[in-house]
């Protein structure tokens, strides 16, 4: 993003900018006029086709509209010395693209062999073609991604685990994300071995034996079976649900130690005993007791309070009407936003499953917009098509190495991966609880619409539908029975 203009200054500079009008240091005098500094970098970095069909920069106007320098007059050295096009010089008579080039091509050549490996190529390559080569080379610059680089290029392979060994970082996360989108690494699932690397360091917190043994069982045997199961890429979701339900049992059975006791000889008094002694996140024990049960670790007949549901707010049907219309017409969010505000407020979609949609779910015409959440494809009618229209033509991210064929909607910052679920969630609280917003929809949804086509529409298991209509019909009574 560009910083601001400073306030114009006619005391000190008396002499208006003929572009634009106001008072700044002139940076140089054009046919048209003095030229100030903003006007002069926005002159060099003006492309298009002339009137006389020259294409290249347009430093200078003519008949009110940017012009070459052939047609305008202009004196401008915008020849890179080194590719011989015309654009904005960076350093040494070179433009941005040649110098981001030749630095990219430094940083990753092994000094031992004066070549780049074969493996980092397809990423030199993505790097040294991107649109914004100034932002590429700001990024590049940067003390840590520079030595990160530099390591790189002197590995003795490229693979996951050469990675994996390095220290945890934004920068090892990043330049991973760019090996796979660019095919010098196979893809994984990045969440999956985080939860590997992350649950392994977390069991040193117990000691070795009985208690070690059975979480370590527990977690390979069921929380990493079923991520493995999973349809698909491990959510975000998934993700934390899976370390929150690793430490909470840690918790219990350190918890059980202190009490001097195992869990071979767990009774229901120490159950209750932990429930009433903590938080409401001791629940969380309860996925661990029922693995238990059934791997025959402890008495069948123990019990633990769950968690209740339906006990999470919902969004009532007037605010909700309005946080529609404030969507519709919000001007300050972004494309982005607006339509993922609208897959919640209006289709009850979670965020989890909205950042996850690609450009196959979508059908945009010029008379239609669909998106398919289940079985079939729902209409947006207008107005809230206009953003799905507006991200198709700009899905943002495309002008650097991160998503060179990115099939996402919601593209996020990670190299080939789709924007996290807490940060758009985050966004959306100037406008509604996404959960709130959700909840209220298919209580809505499934008080007046048949289950079943609701089911195959939104892409929910008829169940769990079935139960959000049975507590909208529920509140629906007491509210008749109150009235009467």
């Amino acid at each position: 993003m560009a910083r601001p203009r400073k306030v114009s200054d006619p005391t000190t500079f008396p002499e208006a900018c003929g572009r634009c009008g106001q008072h700044y240091q002139v940076a140089a005098r054009w046919p048209d006029g003095p030229v100030c500094g903003y006007c002069y970098q926005r002159a060099k970095r003006t492309r298009g086709t002339c009137a006389c069909g020259h294409i290249g920069v347009l430093p200078g106007i003519v008949d009110e509209q940017p012009a070459c320098r052939g047609c305008s007059g202009v004196r401008l050295n915008v020849d890179c010395r080194a590719c011989g096009a015309e654009d904005e010089l960076y350093d040494g008579g070179r433009c941005w693209t040649c110098v981001l080039a030749a630095s990219v091509d430094r940083l990753l050549t092994n000094p031992a062999t004066g070549t780049v490996s074969p493996e980092l190529l397809p990423m030199a390559t993505a790097l040294k073609s991107m649109e914004r080569a100034n932002s590429g080379l700001t990024w590049i610059r940067q003390p840590h991604v520079t030595a990160f680089l530099q390591h790189l290029a002197v590995a003795h392979a490229i693979t996951h685990e050469a990675l994996d060994q390095l220290p945890a970082s934004r920068t090892r996360d990043y330049v991973r994300g760019l090996l796979v989108e660019h095919g010098a690494l196979p893809r994984r699932d990045e969440l999956l071995a985080r939860f590997t690397v992350w649950s392994g360091q977390a069991l040193e917190r117990l000691p070795a034996g009985e208690h070690r043994d059975v979480v370590d069982r527990f977690v390979r045997w069921h929380l990493v079976r079923r991520m493995n199961a999973a349809p698909g890429a491990v959510t975000q979701g998934t993700f934390l649900r899976s370390k929150q339900t690793t430490t909470v049992t840690i918790d219990f059975l350190t918890w059980l130690s202190a009490r001097g006791t195992t869990l071979s000889r767990l009774t229901q008094a120490d159950l209750d005993a932990w429930q009433a002694g903590g938080p409401t996140t001791r629940e969380l024990a309860s996925r661990f007791l029922a693995w238990a049960i059934k791997a025959h670790l402890v008495d069948p007949d123990l019990r633990m309070q769950p968690h209740r549901r339906g006990t999470a707010d919902k969004l009532p049907a007037t605010e909700q009407a309005a946080a529609v219309q404030a969507v519709v017409h919000h001007d300050d969010l972004t494309a982005r936003d607006r339509l993922a505000a609208i897959l919640v407020l209006v289709l009850g979609q979670q965020v989890e499953d909205v950042v996850r949609l690609t450009w196959d779910d979508a059908t945009v015409t010029d008379d239609l917009a669909t998106i398919t959440l289940g079985e079939a494809p729902v209409d947006l009618p207008p107005p809230l098509d206009e953003p799905l229209r507006q991200l198709l033509a700009d899905p943002g991210h495309g002008r650097t190495a991160a998503h060179p064929h990115s099939p996402w909607i919601f593209r996020g910052h990670s190299p080939g991966r789709h924007l996290s679920a807490a940060h758009l969630r985050q966004r959306l609280k100037t406008v509604c609880s996404t959960r709130a917003a959700r909840l209220g929809t298919l209580a809505d949804l499934a008080r007046t619409s048949p289950i079943p086509v609701l089911a195959e529409i939104l892409g929910y298991h008829q169940t769990t539908l079935e139960r959000h209509a049975v507590a909208a019909a529920n509140t629906y009574g007491r509210y008749i029975a109150t009235r009467r």
